[in-house]
């Protein structure tokens, strides 16, 4: 579980993250376009790791729901809204369809 809290600090909400806040939060990414394009690249590479593993897995611990999940799932959900194309991201939709169903979901709005 630990790892998996890492990653998701380290690899994948930096750079999920800032590229939204410019794209959808402040509207303008033209102020650093160049370090959307170098933070996507490596959300990319944290997004491709996290397909990976839910391509064998429903869940990132033990198969089951809980805390790494909700921690990887709260910039995964809205990676579009920083320009990220999720269409070939099919483990990572459906994951993300297995996390709202659970008891007490919560939307990003709510």
């Amino acid at each position: 579980m630990l790892q998996w809290l890492f990653f998701e600090q380290y690899s994948l909400s930096a750079n999920l993250s800032r590229p939204r806040f410019y794209i959808s939060v402040l509207k303008q990414p033209e102020q650093v376009a160049h370090l959307i394009d170098y933070w996507q690249n490596l959300g990319y590479q944290a997004l491709d790791t996290m397909e990976q593993h839910l391509t064998n897995h429903p869940f990132f611990v033990n198969d089951c729901y809980g805390i790494a999940d909700i921690a990887l799932y709260a910039y995964t959900h809205v990676a579009n809204e920083g320009g990220y194309d999720m269409s070939k991201y099919s483990a990572i939709q459906s994951w993300c369809e297995r996390v709202k169903v659970q008891p007490n979901y919560l939307a990003i709005a709510d």
